[in-house]
């Protein structure tokens, strides 16, 4: 249920008396953009589909059918009936508007095509073809009519209604573990070998159209030794961990600790220098997250292939191999004590910070940063699972095949293994016959830990016809993090939608009360970025993680922590975890792929905008009234009103897709152009669960610039009102020509 205290509905959705407003197909404007021209961008996505097989689906078939609907009784097969007579039993739906239209499996079958006069045989020429071939038809029948049966049985399509619970039951721990085990054999080899083997394995599995995309790319990997930190005062040497470098190394990490694309080289620097400043020590807290005393590594790469990030190859001189002057390097907490002349590290309630005593001594630094950077090639692996209805309409699952650690540290694999299970258990569907209504493309990303460089090339390179036809982006970036509660991060369009799949799977078997669906809109890591943040594409994503004690710890999302060996084999041993990961997520993507009208909320969005707004100080009254307003128009076109399910009009397929198009673009009406560091450019999506604020108002508060306030407050007042704008046309599909008699 969503929160609706402190605000009320239009008074005009109360009246119970209104009229459906509908539209006559091929009458009257329709007040929205053209959404097919759009389409014409197909073709880079590599999906050429036969658009004479296209006319033959049976949503456009209903065209055709209801221009027979005024034919005389002599040439319809319906023995007189007259199909108006008939009344259409309406369904009600919770969910008005948006909830699956529920097709009338008597709708198409009450019209029937005239038999043309070119066909009609009379009895003495159909006695003489079955004269003649009555022997060919005996022994035919003899010989093959059993094996032909079995056959026609085994490739006859499917209800949709049976899908979800096949696909499920298809799924097991057990499979998901032998999937796992195959793919953490391949950590230590190349990532060539490890594509070919995720390509060849989907391509078994029946996806069609399997390809390897290659991107080469600036990355960036620990040097031939250990970067080193030394003290100068005390003539004392460290690791970044914190060993000491006369000291053999006892941690496995030490090799992974290290700042991709930071400066390399040798320099002095002071920890209290008064201006200026060369290179930078980073640590974690204690108190700002439950990391330990590890070691980290991290990226300074924002994202997509640093070499193409404002540093173009000149003449006679090479490209930059790193995005900074500064040297960078991560240590330990229990180092950065040391090197601070901390008398605590993380102690007390409430826990107090490291700090450097105002009395302490000039400590004098010298680092020397070991890393190295090459071009070399990123791949990505694409399959595709053709749509029957909308082909041309995406929904995309992405995982990765790499990660920032390697050999038995490696955590990619439990992503490749949930996501190749969920291929496996709906091929299996499709070999009896079944395909999605919207074409279902599976991703395995390279580069991920260096930028997310292989999603993002590819993104970018598809950005034009990803704008016009993807549908969502479902994550199964790292699917089962610790033992803790089930969790999803969704764009807010699908928030309902992941909280009602949450509430299917919850376990309450733990005794006390059931624990409700856990569901944000926070910014997260991973290759998920580049569609939500850029291209303002709904995103969906399901974990198992633990709950963040403070909002704090998500700052750090370019930072990478050692997985705890022991953990691995004892967080999820018997794989159910995995397998209700597998199982939730491979239910959203056939709502995302099958459902008529996308599960998407616009009353959601609006409610969510109405809340960041509500107790927020900076609030202006004209960007209230905007947002009140935006609510009633969403609740009014999501409401029962609005879609009285027996109206046959209403599954017009022309329609159909017109508001799905809507439903789609909505979030794209909250991108900004230039958002502050660290910030998304959808600004639906916020930094922290505590406060529920639209983060670029919280940062021109945090962060004073010349009219900062102001400004975000004109962006937030834009969006609002371009999202009603596209709510409106939405509304005005439904809209009465005057001119055409009723």
């Amino acid at each position: 249920m969503v929160d609706t205290q402190g605000f009320h509905s239009n008074p005009a959705l109360q009246v119970t008396d209104m009229a459906y407003r509908k539209v006559r197909a091929g009458h009257g404007p329709l007040h929205v953009r053209d959404l097919e021209s759009e389409d014409l961008h197909a073709a880079s996505i590599e999906l050429e589909w036969d658009m004479e097989k296209e006319l033959e689906e049976p949503g456009l078939d209903r065209f055709q059918l209801e221009c027979v609907e005024h034919q005389p009784e002599s040439s319809s097969s319906g023995g007189g009936m007259d199909p108006d007579l008939e009344p259409i039993q309406p369904s009600v739906s919770p969910h008005g508007r948006f909830e699956r239209l529920q097709e009338d499996p008597n709708y198409i079958s009450r019209f029937s095509r005239s038999v043309p006069k070119g066909q009609r045989r009379s009895w003495t020429c159909l006695a003489k073809y079955l004269l003649a071939g009555v022997a060919v038809f005996v022994l035919g029948l003899l010989i093959g009519r059993y094996s032909f049966s079995r056959e026609q049985r085994r490739v006859e399509p499917i209800a949709d209604t049976d899908v979800l619970k096949k696909i499920v039951q298809g799924i097991t721990a057990e499979k998901i573990q032998a999937l796992e085990r195959d793919f953490d054999s391949l950590s230590d080899l190349s990532e060539e070998s490890k594509v070919r083997n995720i390509a060849q394995r989907w391509e078994e599995l029946g996806l069609k159209d399997v390809q390897v995309t290659n991107h080469s790319a600036l990355l960036s990997y620990p040097g031939p030794t250990h970067s080193t930190i030394v003290d100068k005062i005390s003539n004392q040497c460290y690791l970044p961990s914190g060993a000491r470098c006369d000291q053999p190394s006892t941690t496995t990490t030490e090799p992974f600790a290290f700042a991709a694309y930071s400066a390399v080289g040798n320099m002095e620097l002071s920890l209290l220098a008064e201006m200026g400043f060369g290179g930078s020590l980073l640590y974690v807290d204690p108190c700002d997250g439950p990391f330990g005393n590890n070691t980290f590594g991290v990226t300074l790469n924002p994202g997509g292939n640093p070499s193409s990030q404002g540093h173009p190859r000149s003449a006679g001189r090479d490209i930059r191999h790193n995005l900074t002057s500064l040297l960078v390097q991560p240590i330990s907490a229990s180092l950065a004590k040391v090197l601070l002349s901390a008398p605590a590290m993380g102690q007390g309630k409430p826990c107090v910070p490291m700090a450097m005593p105002y009395v302490s001594a000039r400590k004098i630094i010298n680092l020397t940063v070991e890393n190295q950077a090459s071009f070399k090639t990123v791949h990505n692996v694409i399959g595709y699972l053709k749509g029957k209805t909308n082909p041309d309409r995406y929904v995309l699952v992405g995982s990765r095949h790499g990660s920032w650690y390697k050999g038995a540290l490696a955590d990619w694999a439990n992503g490749s293994a949930v996501m190749t299970q969920i291929i496996a258990s709906m091929t299996a569907q499709t070999r009896v016959g079944w395909k999605p209504d919207r074409t279902i493309i599976f991703c395995s990303w390279g580069g991920t830990s260096l930028g997310n460089i292989g999603s993002i090339e590819w993104g970018k390179e598809n950005a034009v016809v990803l704008q016009s036809s993807a549908v969502a982006y479902v994550s199964l970036h790292r699917p089962v993090r610790s033992s803790g509660s089930l969790q999803s991060t969704a764009s807010p369009s699908l928030l309902q939608l992941a909280s009602d799949i949450q509430k299917r799977h919850l376990s309450c078997s733990r005794g006390g009360g059931c624990p409700g669906p856990n569901v944000n809109s926070l910014q997260t890591p991973g290759d998920a970025d580049f569609f939500s943040n850029q291209l303002a594409v709904p995103i969906v994503e399901f974990t198992y993680a633990e709950f963040p004690k403070t909002e704090r710890v998500y700052f750090l999302s370019e930072a990478f922590f050692p997985p705890v060996s022991s953990l691995r084999a004892t967080l999820d041993p018997a794989f159910k975890l995995h397998e209700t990961i597998a199982k939730i997520t491979a239910e959203a993507i056939l709502r995302l792929a099958t459902d008529p009208v996308l599960p998407f909320y616009p009353l959601d969005i609006a409610l969510d905008v109405q809340n960041k707004l509500k107790d927020d100080p900076l609030s202006r009254p004209d960007v209230l009234t905007a947002a009140a307003s935006f609510r009633d128009s969403s609740a009014f076109f999501q409401s029962e009103l609005m879609r009285p399910a027996n109206d046959p009009k209403e599954r017009d397929p022309a329609h159909v897709r017109m508001l799905n198009d809507v439903l789609r673009d909505l979030e794209k009406s909250f991108l900004i152009s230039n958002p502050p560091p660290g910030f998304y450019r959808n600004i639906l999506y916020t930094l922290s669960r505590e406060t529920p604020r639209f983060s670029i108002l919280k940062d021109g508060q945090e962060v004073p610039r010349h009219n900062s306030v102001s400004l975000s407050l004109t962006l937030i007042c834009s969006a609002i009102s371009s999202a009603e704008k596209l709510v409106q046309s939405g509304l005005d599909l439904f809209e009465n020509d005057n001119d055409i008699p009723q």
